[in-house]
């Protein structure tokens, strides 16, 4: 219900931009959308979310270089991550919250070489 893309390897500095299309029930349901990662040993971390009504809020780490955005028509969430570092390197994963549920979709790999 929720299927992200777009992760890969690049070098430090490089730009990706990460898509995730939510099925049309949760991205009408849900009161936000989201992007966490995960890295090697460490927790699920909160990288950006959006509202409904277009509120984005980020992490310390990522703000000025990640910008989170949404096409409604498609059913889509974006992470443009700019300025990438190899702490950026983690698995991450789109997600959806709506008043019951948190929807989850399988991560994409994103490698920050030095």
């Amino acid at each position: 219900q929720l299927q992200a893309s777009g992760g890969g390897l690049v070098q430090a500095g490089g730009s990706l931009r990460l898509a995730c299309v939510a099925s049309r029930s949760i991205f009408i349901s849900a009161y936000a959308m989201g992007w966490h990662r995960q890295a090697p040993g460490k927790q699920r971390e909160l990288v950006a979310s959006i509202t409904r009504g277009g509120s984005a809020n980020y992490a310390d780490s990522v703000k000025g270089r990640f910008t989170i955005s949404t096409n409604n028509a498609k059913n889509m969430v974006y992470l443009q991550m700019n300025s990438l570092k190899p702490e950026d390197t983690a698995v991450y994963y789109c997600q959806g919250s709506d008043p019951q549920n948190a929807y989850w979709g399988q991560g994409t790999q994103v490698t920050v070489s030095s």
